[in-house]
């Protein structure tokens, strides 16, 4: 049985973890598989976003057992290795040039945490429940770090990198790492298709510019150089030939070829 499930359905790419028996735990051709796939739909023009979800009860239950036995036989260099595999898989889902969402039930653990941390939008269920449990074996989050705590904050992050302790969806929310949480997975789907709508109806290259002007912008000091690079970025932008198109057709008030073309 394949680990994952892909599927393109009218311009979105579905993203499914199955490995239900295990609640999605990572191992290292997991790791490797959804690498290859996020890289394989951010090629495909066929696909305007992609939905990342997991088969069974869970989301994904963080490292999977068999393969942490695994590297705790490993020299310091080899888990070196082994690390810079799951830091790859974050930071190819980090930097897709699509819009990316979550799609959040059950477990979400560890590295599933990384996972949801990496996507653009996230919306859980109620019945999530989600923990930096690393500190409880002895580890630490390290490679999921730097996008776990953009997500939640440097506040909240010592709490639970610290405490390992579990919490539900709501408090998912409270700190950023979700960005909406609905009473069921009907409800939950409905909310991730309302905003898969949204992501159709925007441009796909000022998609890609904007995903790459938060990179660039967050953490930066105002300075001359910061307004400048904004500038010209927006320049560029209403130069090309997508937001030639994106003016003219707001300016003719029809709709732009991206939303015409899928009609």
């Amino acid at each position: 049985m394949s680990a994952l499930l892909l599927d393109i359905d009218q311009q979105v790419g579905i993203v499914t973890l199955n490995r239900p028996d295990k609640h999605n735990a990572f191992d290292d051709a997991l790791i490797l598989e959804l690498t290859q796939a996020l890289r394989d739909l951010d090629a495909n023009p066929a696909v305007r976003v992609v939905v990342l979800s997991g088969m069974g009860k869970s989301f994904s239950a963080g490292a999977d057992l068999n393969w942490m036995k695994r590297i705790s036989e490993y020299s310091e260099e080899q888990n070196f290795t082994d690390a810079q595999a799951l830091a790859e898989l974050m930071r190819t889902l980090h930097g897709l040039s699509k819009p990316t969402v979550a799609r959040v039930h059950g477990a979400a653990f560890g590295g599933g945490v990384g996972l949801i941390a990496c996507c653009d939008i996230a919306v859980a269920s109620a019945a999530a429940n989600f923990s930096l449990s690393e500190v409880r074996i002895g580890l630490i989050p390290a490679v999921i770090s730097p996008y776990v705590i953009a997500a939640m904050g440097e506040r909240a992050a010592r709490r639970y990198f610290l405490t390992g302790e579990r919490f539900d969806a709501a408090e998912a929310y409270r700190i950023g790492l979700i960005h909406d949480h609905a009473p069921d997975d009907d409800m939950m789907d409905r909310t991730i298709n309302l905003i898969v709508e949204a992501l159709l109806s925007a441009g796909p290259n000022a998609q890609r510019e904007a995903k790459a002007l938060i990179d660039a912008v967050v953490n930066r000091p105002l300075s001359p150089a910061l307004i400048e690079d904004t500038a010209r970025r927006i320049a560029q932008v209403r130069v090309s030939t997508e937001g030639q198109e994106g003016l003219g057709a707001f300016i003719a008030k029809r709709s732009p070829a991206w939303i015409a073309n899928k009609e």
